[in-house]
């Protein structure tokens, strides 16, 4: 079996293939964080038929990714950024990184059942939480605008302006 380690960015993925019981690097991708990128991806990965994804931070940049792959059937580990720097860090005497080496870092933490964590795919209850999340926000920034406003007409008229702004 390969582990696939995947080191996510905002704006693009590296991934690293590496043979778990030697933990010698066979190749790495760079893609861009986009979907069709996601299938170029997968289609890479599709080489080793036996695989494992170990995606560092899995629930932060690689959020997306990880559900991606997820929903196809992929196994899919997380493994922490703590736990990427300290294997880079022993492994190669120094604090030297780039993305290839934190991609093959995860891939070395998930061979030796280290921090990784297995992932599962977010249900409804996770979409709930995100549009609950967006509807606070909004509410929370409507309230801080009328409160600005209200203390800019405040000032600017005498006597102030009445309490119960609206947004009309």
């Amino acid at each position: 079996m390969v582990v696939i380690g995947v080191d996510p960015h905002k704006f693009s993925h590296t991934s690293t293939a590496l043979e778990p019981q030697t933990h010698r690097p066979l190749e790495t991708v760079r893609i861009d964080a986009a979907l069709p990128e996601y299938r170029r991806l997968l289609t890479w990965a599709r080489q080793f038929s036996e695989r494992r994804w170990a995606v560092e931070n899995a629930r932060g940049p690689g959020r997306h990714l990880t559900q991606w792959l997820i929903a196809r059937g992929e196994t899919v580990v997380d493994v922490p950024p703590t736990a990427t720097a300290r294997v880079r860090e022993l492994s190669r005497g120094g604090r030297r990184k780039n993305d290839a080496l934190d991609a093959a870092a995860a891939a070395s933490v998930a061979a030796l059942q280290g921090d990784a964590m297995l992932v599962t795919s977010e249900g409804a209850s996770t979409v709930l939480g995100l549009l609950d999340e967006r509807r606070l926000n909004r509410t929370q920034q409507r309230t801080r605008t009328v409160n600005q406003l209200h203390a800019l007409l405040r000032d600017l008229l005498p006597g102030g302006v009445s309490t119960d702004l609206i947004t009309d």
